[in-house]
């Protein structure tokens, strides 16, 4: 019974990802999703309370097993940082470049001013991961393999460059598909740049 269950639910999820895609957040409802996925919306409320709980579990499902694998790469132990980062930044571009994540992307920042929803996205993913980074990088500092700064504030700048070659094609929609071998050569250009500000002194 248990697996039905968790059939069923996955199978809403699926046909609401398919429409909010579609229609939008805001144009969306539970009666689409209900219609189109030849149940009731009755049904659908078992699962999920509001168009909002089962906006945020679609993201979730779509984001958090490759989110977790890219900050993985984030191993204070390893004995080169500017290598974790690379890997870092290439698990988190194909992320970030996917199809599924750029279209909820899209649908956060058309939408989430007219709502909380901009808000609650910002701190399921992107504040999750300035944390996560901010604390490796702050490891990396206290052994000397960084010079000592804002770790918060490097991470972001970290971020800022791995997204800095193709964030206008992002923003207007003119991005095209990025292939591995070119993700990997955007990760390894950010980190030269990241290591070139924020590299250990050496001492002459």
């Amino acid at each position: 019974m248990k697996q039905k269950t968790e059939t069923r639910r996955q199978a809403i999820l699926d046909v609401a990802a398919a429409v909010f895609r579609e229609m939008g957040y805001e144009r969306a409802s539970m009666d689409t999703v209900s219609q189109r996925g030849g149940g009731s919306k009755a049904t659908i409320y078992n699962y999920f309370s509001s168009k909002e709980e089962l906006f945020f579990d679609v993201i979730f499902r779509a984001t958090e097993a490759e989110f977790e694998a890219s900050h993985a790469a984030l191993d204070a132990d390893g004995p080169n940082v500017a290598t974790a980062l690379e890997q870092f930044g290439q698990r988190l571009l194909s992320l970030l470049y996917s199809p599924d994540v750029l279209a909820v992307r899209r649908l956060v920042i058309a939408e989430g001013g007219r709502s909380g929803l901009g808000k609650k996205c910002y701190e399921m993913a992107p504040a999750r991961s300035d944390a996560m980074l901010a604390q490796f990088l702050q490891k990396e500092m206290d052994l000397g393999k960084l010079r000592k700064a804002d770790a918060r504030i490097a991470a972001r700048h970290l971020k800022g460059l791995l997204e800095s070659e193709h964030l206008e094609e992002f923003h207007f929609h003119t991005l095209e598909p990025l292939g591995k071998d070119e993700i990997a050569a955007i990760a390894q250009r950010a980190v030269a740049v990241f290591m070139a500000a924020y590299g250990p002194i050496s001492s002459k």
